[in-house]
C-alpha cells in the first residue's frame, strides 16, 4: 500500500501531532520517502535558474529538510520519553542515511555553485540584516563542512558523520540501559534511617508499581539524590555512588571504546577541514571562538574560585569531626552531599526539604505562567485531550496580549523507565512570517522531577522549581522568536549563548514578590514563612565554590579531551579524565570511578556540549549580568521585560549574539555580577 499522510503521521508536518497515532513501523517508510523529497529538493536548488536571488536560493534552501526536520525530531523525541524496543530499532535503521545526507549537504557541488553564484549578485551584495548574516554563515558554514574539500575528502567526511551518528547514539543507549539496569529494594523501614518522608513515599509508590514489598529506589535524579544527600547508611550511600558513577563503562553497557571512538572521529573530521583540533572547529562560530579562549575563560574562573573552594572543604571535614570524633578520617566522595546537607542544616537552620510543601507542581506551573505574562505580556493555557506520547504529558497554547497565537508546547516532568534521565527542552515546528500572519512555534520542555504521591500533589524542591524555570526560558526563546530564517530562528544560537534566556529565568526563584506568585503550602495556601525564606536565601551561596569547581571541572574535562587527549600517551579517558577531576572534587574519587562514561552531554550526540560545556558557565555570566537591569528597575518591569524580549529572545540568531547582549545592557558583560551572586567575588 502507498503510504500517505492519512495512514502514515510523519509524512506531513502537522501542528497538531498525532502522537497517538505514530507507531514505530511508521519511521521507516516515512523517512525514506522525505529523504527521497529533500534530495529532489536540493537537486532543484542547484539546477535551478541563472538567475539567481534570495528566494530560489537562500529561502529555498533554509525551507528544503522542514518535512524531513520535523519527522526525524518527532521519532527523536518519542525515542527519548516513550522509547520501546521496536522504536529504538527503527530509529537506529533510519539514522546513517539521515546523517549522510546532512552531512552532504554541505558537500553538493551544485549547491555550493548556487551559493557562490547568488552571493555574487547585486541583491546579494545589497542585503541588510538578518538576510545578511544569513548568507554569510551558511558560506562560513559550508566551508566548515568541507565544501571545497576534493571528492575523496568530501567521502571521508560522509563516512565520519554517519558513523559519528551511529556511535554517539549507541553511547546514549548504553547510559540509559545502565540506569534503568539498577533497583535496590529495602524491606525493613529501619534502613531507611535519614530520608525524608517524600523520598519514603516515594520509594514505597515505587515498589508497589513493579509488584514488590518494601521500598525500591533507583538511579533516576529523585531517588540518587534523595539517598545520597540524607540516607544515613554510608554503605548504602557508597553502593549508589558507584553504580551511578561506573554507568556505561561496565559490562554489556561499555561506553570505554565509544568515548575513545567518537574523540577519534571528532578529531578526524576536525583536521579533514583543517582545523587544529575540534575545539577549535566547533568553537569558530560561538563567542569563545576557539579552544584556547574558552579555557583561559575556565582558567580564569578556576584562580578567582579556589581559595574559598579550599576553605569550604576543609570547613566540612572540620565539622563532620565535630559531630563524631576529632580523628575522623576525611570524607570520601559519597559522604560529601550528606554531611553537606547537615552542615547547612545546621549552620542557616535550614532543611530544603521543608520548602516541599510550598512547591506544589501546579501551583509552581502557575507562578510561571504569570510571571511570563506580567514580563513579556504572553498567556499561557492548558488544552485538554491534546494527544500525547503519555498520560502524565500536558499541553498549553500559548497567545500574545494583542490575541495573536504564538505557539504551543508539551511538558513532561516525571521520570519513567522508558524515559532518559536530566531535563531538556526541544523543538518540533519554527514558526516564520506568512502574509497574514507570523506561523506558530511547536516545543516541548522535559524533566524527571519529583512524581506526585498517593493523593498527593508533586511536590518539588527549591532546586526542582530552578529546573522548570530554566527550561522554560529555553522555551520562551523558541516560541517567542520573530526570525525570517527557520535556521536562525529560537534557539538555533551560539552554544555558549543558548544558555542565557534559560538561566536568566532561575534568578525569579530566589526572590520573595516571585515566590509569592507560586509558592504555596499545599494544603493551607499559606505563603512562605520569612523565617523559612530568609534560611533559603542565606544558604543560597553555601559551598557556591564547591558548585561553581564541580561545573568548572566539567568544562576542563571536555575542552581537554578535545584538544589534548591523546589516547596513546594518555591512556583509557576514563583514567585520564577521573585524574582531571579529582583536582575539581573534595572528596578522593574511587578508582573505578567513570563519571565521563556517562556524559552524555558530551557523548550521546555527534556534537553536542562537545568542546561546548564551557557554555554554562560562560552563559551564567552573561545572566547574572542581564538579571542586574531586571533587579534594578523592578522584578516584574515590563519595560525591562519587553526589551529583553525584543532585544534577545525575540532575535535568534539574527545578530551576532556579543551585539545582541549589548544591545540589551549597552555594554560589553561584567564577570563581577555572578562572582557576587555566588558569594565568590
Amino acid at each position: 500500500m502507498t503510504e500517505t499522510p492519512d495512514s502514515n503521521p510523519l509524512l506531513q508536518v502537522a501542528f497538531r501531532v498525532s502522537f497517538d497515532r505514530i507507531a514505530p513501523e511508521h519511521v521507516q517508510p516515512a523517512i525514506a520517502r522525505l529523504l527521497e523529497q529533500a534530495r529532489e529538493r536540493l537537486a532543484a536548488i542547484g539546477a535551478g535558474p541563472a538567475q539567481r536571488n534570495f528566494a530560489n536560493t537562500m529561502l529555498a534552501l533554509d525551507e528544503m529538510t522542514e518535512p524531513l526536520d520535523y519527522a526525524m525530531g518527532v521519532v527523536r523525541h518519542l525515542e527519548s520519553v516513550a522509547t520501546t524496543a521496536e522504536l529504538r530499532a527503527a530509529f537506529n535503521a533510519v539514522q546513517p542515511g539521515v546523517s549522510a545526507f546532512f552531512s552532504g549537504i554541505p558537500l553538493n557541488a551544485e549547491l555550493w555553485q548556487a551559493v557562490k553564484l547568488y552571493a555574487s549578485t547585486e541583491e546579494a551584495q545589497a542585503l541588510t540584516g538578518e538576510r545578511r548574516r544569513y548568507l554569510q554563515k551558511t558560506i562560513e558554514a559550508f566551508r566548515r563542512h568541507g565544501a571545497d574539500l576534493d571528492a575523496a575528502g568530501k567521502k571521508r567526511l560522509e563516512e565520519i558523520d554517519v558513523e559519528l551518528a551511529l556511535v554517539t547514539t549507541k553511547f546514549g543507549e548504553n547510559v540509559l540501559d545502565a540506569t534503568n539496569a539498577f533497583e535496590y529494594v529495602v524491606t525493613s523501614e529501619a534502613d531507611l534511617a535519614g530520608l525524608p518522608p517524600s523520598a519514603v513515599a516515594s520509594a514505597r509508590e515505587s515498589a508497589a508499581r513493579k509488584g514488590k514489598e518494601g521500598w525500591r529506589f533507583t538511579l533516576q535524579g529523585p531517588d540518587y539524590f534523595a539517598v545520597m544527600t540524607y540516607l544515613d547508611d554510608a554503605a548504602v550511600r557508597k553502593l549508589f555512588y558507584d553504580a551511578y558513577s561506573v554507568r556505561g563503562a561496565e559490562g554489556d553497557w561499555n561506553n570505554r571504546p565509544l568515548i575513545v571512538r567518537i574523540l577519534e572521529l571528532r578529531a578526524a573530521r576536525a583536521r579533514l577541514l583543517g582545523f587544529h583540533d575540534f575545539a577549535d572547529l566547533a568553537l569558530e562560530d560561538r563567542m569563545a571562538h576557539d579552544g584556547r579562549h574558552a579555557l583561559a575563560f575556565l582558567e580564569d574562573l578556576k584562580i578567582r574560585t579556589a581559595p574559598q573552594f579550599q576553605r569550604e572543604n576543609g570547613e566540612l571535614n572540620e565539622f563532620r569531626r565535630s559531630l563524631e570524633c576529632a580523628h575522623a578520617p576525611d570524607l570520601e566522595a559519597w559522604d560529601i552531599a550528606y554531611y553537606s546537607e547537615k552542615q547547612r542544616a545546621a549552620r542557616y537552620d535550614f532543611d530544603e526539604e521543608a520548602l516541599r510543601p510550598y512547591f506544589p507542581m501546579q501551583s509552581v506551573v502557575s507562578g510561571l505562567f504569570e510571571l511570563a505574562g506580567r514580563l513579556y505580556g504572553i498567556r499561557v493555557t492548558e488544552e485538554a485531550g491534546a494527544p500525547a506520547w503519555d498520560a502524565e504529558v500536558r499541553y498549553y497554547n500559548v497567545h500574545d496580549e494583542n490575541g495573536e497565537f504564538i505557539g504551543g508546547f508539551y511538558a513532561d516532568w516525571y521520570p519513567r523507565d522508558n524515559k532518559r534521565g536530566g531535563a531538556w527542552m526541544g523543538a518540533l515546528i519554527t514558526g516564520g512570517p506568512e502574509p497574514e500572519r507570523f506561523r506558530p512555534h511547536l516545543g516541548y520542555i522535559c524533566g524527571n522531577l519529583t512524581p506526585p504521591i498517593g493523593d498527593k500533589p508533586a511536590l518539588l524542591t527549591h532546586r526542582d522549581v530552578e529546573t522548570i524555570f530554566h527550561e522554560f526560558g529555553h522555551l520562551l526563546h523558541h516560541l517567542l522568536s520573530r526570525v525570517e530564517i527557520r535556521g536562525q530562528a529560537g534557539t538555533n544560537v551560539a552554544w555558549d549563548f543558548v544558555e542565557l534566556p534559560s538561566q536568566i529565568m532561575e534568578n525569579w526563584c530566589w526572590e520573595r514578590e516571585a515566590l509569592d506568585l507560586f509558592a504555596r503550602h499545599w494544603e493551607t495556601g499559606e505563603r512562605i514563612p520569612e523565617d523559612l525564606f530568609q534560611k533559603l536565601k542565606r544558604a543560597r551561596t553555601f559551598r557556591a565554590a564547591n558548585a561553581q569547581m564541580r561545573q568548572l571541572g566539567f568544562g576542563f574535562v571536555d575542552l581537554l579531551l578535545h584538544t589534548a587527549y591523546d589516547p596513546a600517551k594518555d591512556g583509557d579517558p576514563i583514567d585520564y579524565t577521573r585524574g582531571i577531576l579529582q583536582g575539581f572534587t573534595p572528596g578522593r574519587l574511587p578508582a573505578k570511578h567513570a563519571m565521563i562514561a556517562g556524559f552524555t552531554h558530551l557523548f550521546a550526540d555527534p556534537v553536542g556540549y562537545g568542546a561546548g560545556y564551557y557554555s554554562y558557565k560562560w552563559a551564567e555570566v552573561l545572566d547574572a549580568d542581564a538579571f542586574t537591569r531586571f533587579r534594578e528597575a523592578g522584578i516584574f518591569s515590563r519595560e525591562i521585560g519587553s526589551e529583553f524580549r525584543a532585544t534577545i529572545l525575540a532575535r535568534g540568531d539574527s545578530e551576532d549574539p556579543a551585539e545582541l547582549f549589548r544591545g540589551f545592557m549597552g555594554r560589553d558583560p561584567d564577570p563581577r555580577a555572578l562572582l557576587e551572586r555566588s558569594g565568590l567575588a
